[in-house]
């Protein structure tokens, strides 16, 4: 498992237990990690020309080649951000959007944007598990055969991720924005302390003012004296 999975300190706290919005902790993480694998893509790609003749072909296998890696690991280590914070994200702002929003509106093209973002998850999740898998098979092995096949596994791994790290880092900044935007909007639609305070008022006042007031006691009906019997 990686080191990004482990819960942070402030997971699983009673207030964020009632916080319809605790999604949104995760935001800056998000786009922090979509920029990264941006960035991974972006100084690969100033550099892949140079590496190559004019038929696109590497003039050097090995240069080529450790440059693809480099690029592979730096994307699948901000993709893995995605795995830990993406699903409560993705579930937060389809619970925050309502029907117009996906028709109209300054998120519906990200929205749209967003709608195959589950199969990424999942596919680069199971790849990540498989990984996890062949590290646990090869636990116990010598550190110097540990080290070789570790290596291996894991620049596998990254390559067959980078398909989806190269997605997310279209997918994931708009999931960012329409999370950001219904944040937001919550926010505003939320109302402020000293508002729910006036009401909170109001309707105790009411509350007084509506209630019956209680008829004084009755005192018991005492019956006249019986008329005396002459004699």
């Amino acid at each position: 498992m990686s080191a990004s999975s482990t819960p942070s300190s402030d997971d699983n706290q009673p207030s964020q237990a009632t916080d319809p919005l605790a999604w949104r902790r995760h935001l800056p993480a998000l786009a922090s990690a979509a920029a990264g694998i941006n960035e991974a893509c972006d100084a690969w790609d100033a550099v892949s020309d140079s590496l190559c003749d004019a038929d696109g072909w590497p003039l050097d296998d090995k240069v080529y080649g450790d440059g693809k890696v480099k690029r592979d690991a730096e994307a699948w280590k901000h993709a893995e951000v995605f795995l830990d914070h993406g699903p409560e994200v993705l579930a937060g702002v389809r619970a925050a959007a309502d029907g117009p929003d996906y028709v109209e509106g300054p998120i519906s093209d990200d929205l749209r944007r967003i709608r195959g973002i589950d199969t990424i998850l999942f596919r680069a999740e199971e790849l990540r598990h498989e990984w996890d898998g062949v590290m646990a098979l090869m636990d116990g092995s010598q550190p110097s055969v540990l080290h070789l096949y570790q290596e291996r596994a894991e620049e596998h791994r990254n390559s067959e991720g980078w398909h989806y790290a190269h997605e997310l880092s279209h997918q994931g900044p708009a999931l960012v924005r329409a999370g950001e935007y219904l944040a937001d909007r919550a926010d505003a639609e939320r109302p402020t302390p000293s508002e729910r305070a006036r009401v909170a008022l109001t309707r105790s006042t009411q509350n007084v003012r509506g209630k019956p007031t209680a008829a004084p006691p009755v005192s018991p009906a005492t019956n006249p004296p019986a008329p005396g019997r002459s004699r």
